[in-house]
C-alpha cells in the first residue's frame, strides 16, 4: 500500500539529511522530549495530591481550591493552538527551549508563593508555557522520527511516558506531600526542565526556515476564546450546576466560536488550523480517539484515587503505589504494539480493541466495595485499563500526526493535547454530576448512619466508572465507524541546519 504526504511534500524524513543526525543522536532526542512530556502530564495531577497542604498553609477557602487547577487548565487549554502553529512557525526548538524555561520560572514562583493569588498567577503562567511545550515536543518527535521501522518504537516509549505521567504525579505529589512541602511539588519541575533544556540545547538542530512567518490573528482570537469558553463553562459547572447562566453561556458562547472559527479557517489564506488535517478521516479518527481517552481517564485518576483514599483509607502514597499496575500495562502495550500488532492488524482494529479493554477493566472496577481488597479487586481492572491505554494512545498519536507536512506539525500536536484537555474537562463536570446523584440517590432510600455515608461514597465512585467504561465503549464504536483501517503514514521531516 502507498501512502502520500499533504500537499504533496516528498518523504524527505526517510533520508538522513531529514533526520535530525545520526540514528544514537535520534534516540537522545527521544529522551530529552520523553522528560518533558513527562513534567507536563505528571503536572495534571501533582498539585492535586498537594492542594489540601497548600490551602491549609496560604489559608484559602475551598471555594477559591478549584482555580488552582482550573487557572492551568484554562491557560493550557484555550493557548494549545497558538502553541502549536507558533512552534510551526518559528521554530520548534525555540518554542520547545521557551516552554521549559518558562514552566520553570513559573514553578520556582508558585513553589515560593506566599499567598493564594500569586500561586494562581504561577499556575496559569505554567499552562501558558505548557502551551509552546506539549505541542513542541510531540512535533519534534513527528518530524524527527520518520523512518517507518523507528518512528513506531518512538511513539510508543513517548506514549508510555504520556499515559504513565498522570499516574506517576499521584504518587510523585504523595510523596512529596509527606516527605517534604507541597511546595516541593512545584519546585520538582526545574529539574525535569533543566535535564530536558541541557539536552535540548545540545540536541536540536535549528530549522532552516524559507518562508517570513504568518499568523492568522482572527483564527488565533476566535479559537482561543472559544477553547476559553468551553473549559471555563466545564470548569464552573463543578461549583454550580449545569443550569447556572454563567456556565451554559460559557459552553454555549465557546460551540458558537469554534464553528465561526471552522468558516474562518476555510477562508484565510494562512490558516491557523488548516482543515485538511481534521477531515481526512485517519487524522480525524485519531484526535476523536484522544479526545474519548481524555474522557474516560479522568475518571479514573479522579475517583478512582477518592475511593482508595476515602473509602478504603489509603494513604496519598499508598494511592499513587496502587497505580503502578495500570502504569506497568501502559508501557508494555505502548512499547509492543506499534511494532507487533498495528502492522498486522491496522489502527482502527487497535485502537477499538485497546477502547473495550479499557471498558472491561472499568467495568472490573465498578463492583469495588468497603471490603474489596487490592490484589483480587483492583489490580485486575488496573492492569486491562493500562494495556487498552496504551494502545490507543500510541495508535492514536500516530494516526493523528501521520501523512503530515513539516509545517503544520507542531499545529496537529496540539490539537492532540487540546482533545485530551477538552475531553477531560467535559468529563471531569459530567462525572462529578454523576457522583453527587448516586451518592444522594443512596443516601435518600437507606437509614442514615456513617455505614450508609461511607456505602454512599462506593456508590458514587463506581457510578463514574460505569459510565466511564460507557465512555470508552462508544469510543471503540465511534472508531470502528469513523476510522479506515489503512497503514499510517510517516510525517515529512524537518529541513534542519547542521551543527
Amino acid at each position: 500500500m502507498t501512502t502520500t504526504l499533504d500537499r504533496g511534500a516528498p518523504a524527505s524524513g526517510t533520508t538522513d539529511s531529514g533526520r535530525r543526525g545520526s540514528h544514537a543522536v535520534r534516540w537522545w532526542v527521544l529522551v530529552v522530549l520523553g522528560v518533558a512530556q513527562l513534567m507536563v502530564t505528571l503536572d495534571a495531577t501533582v498539585v492535586n495530591i498537594a492542594l489540601p497542604e497548600a490551602q491549609h498553609d496560604l489559608g484559602f477557602s475551598d471555594g477559591s481550591r478549584q482555580w488552582v487547577i482550573t487557572g492551568y487548565a484554562l491557560a493550557f487549554g484555550s493557548l494549545l493552538l497558538l502553541g502549536g502553529r507558533l512552534g510551526d512557525l518559528f521554530g520548534r526548538r525555540t518554542t520547545f527551549v521557551t516552554g521549559l524555561v518558562g514552566f520553570a520560572a513559573a514553578s520556582v514562583v508558585g513553589g515560593a508563593a506566599g499567598s493564594f493569588e500569586i500561586l494562581v498567577a504561577a499556575r496559569v503562567a505554567q499552562g501558558l508555557f505548557a502551551a509552546l511545550l506539549a505541542p513542541a515536543a510531540l512535533s519534534l518527535l513527528s518530524v524527527t522520527f520518520t523512518d517507518p521501522a523507528e518512528r513506531p518504537k518512538a511513539f510508543g516509549i513517548f506514549s508510555a511516558l504520556s499515559g504513565a505521567g498522570a499516574a506517576v504525579g499521584l504518587l510523585l505529589g504523595g510523596m512529596l506531600t509527606e516527605w517534604a512541602s507541597w511546595r516541593w511539588v512545584m519546585y520538582v519541575n526545574v529539574v525535569f526542565a533543566g535535564v530536558a533544556l541541557v539536552g535540548a540545547l545540545l540536541l536540536l538542530a535549528k530549522p532552516a526556515h524559507t518562508e517570513r512567518p504568518r499568523i492568522d490573528i482572527p483564527g488565533t482570537v476566535v479559537v482561543s476564546a472559544a477553547l476559553f469558553g468551553i473549559v471555563y463553562g466545564f470548569a464552573h459547572v463543578e461549583s454550580t450546576s449545569w443550569t447556572d447562566p454563567v456556565a451554559l453561556g460559557s459552553m454555549i458562547g465557546g460551540v458558537v466560536l469554534l464553528a465561526v472559527f471552522a468558516w474562518l479557517e476555510r477562508r484565510v489564506a494562512h490558516p491557523l488550523l488548516p482543515l485538511r488535517l481534521v477531515l481526512d478521516r485517519t487524522r480525524g479518527g485519531s484526535f476523536l480517539a484522544v479526545f474519548v481517552l481524555g474522557m474516560g481517564m479522568f475518571s479514573i485518576f479522579l475517583f478512582l484515587t477518592y475511593y482508595l483514599e476515602a473509602s478504603i483509607g489509603y494513604s496519598p502514597i499508598e494511592a499513587g503505589l496502587s497505580f503502578l499496575p495500570m502504569v506497568g500495562g501502559i508501557v508494555a502495550s505502548s512499547t509492543t504494539v506499534p511494532s507487533l500488532l498495528l502492522p498486522r492488524v491496522g489502527p482502527k482494529i487497535v485502537i477499538s480493541a485497546g477502547f473495550l479493554a479499557s471498558a472491561s477493566g472499568m467495568t472490573l472496577l465498578t463492583r469495588l466495595t468497603l471490603d474489596s481488597t487490592y490484589v483480587a479487586h483492583i489490580m485486575p481492572g488496573m492492569i486491562l485499563l493500562g494495556l487498552g491505554i496504551g494502545a490507543v494512545m500510541t495508535t492514536a498519536f500516530q494516526g493523528a500526526t501521520s501523512g503530515i507536512h513539516h509545517e503544520d506539525a507542531g499545529v496537529a500536536s496540539a490539537l492532540i493535547n487540546t482533545s485530551q484537555q477538552v475531553g477531560g474537562s467535559i468529563s471531569t463536570a459530567l462525572l462529578t454530576t454523576v457522583a453527587s446523584s448516586a451518592a444522594t440517590d443512596y443516601l435518600s432510600s437507606h437509614k442514615p448512619s456513617a455505614l450508609t455515608a461511607a456505602q454512599a461514597g462506593v456508590e458514587s465512585y463506581t457510578a463514574t466508572l460505569a459510565w466511564g467504561a460507557g465512555i470508552f465503549v462508544v469510543g471503540a464504536a465511534l472508531t470502528a465507524f469513523l476510522m479506515p483501517n489503512s497503514a499510517l503514514a510517516p510525517s515529512e521531516g524537518e529541513p534542519v541546519i547542521a551543527h
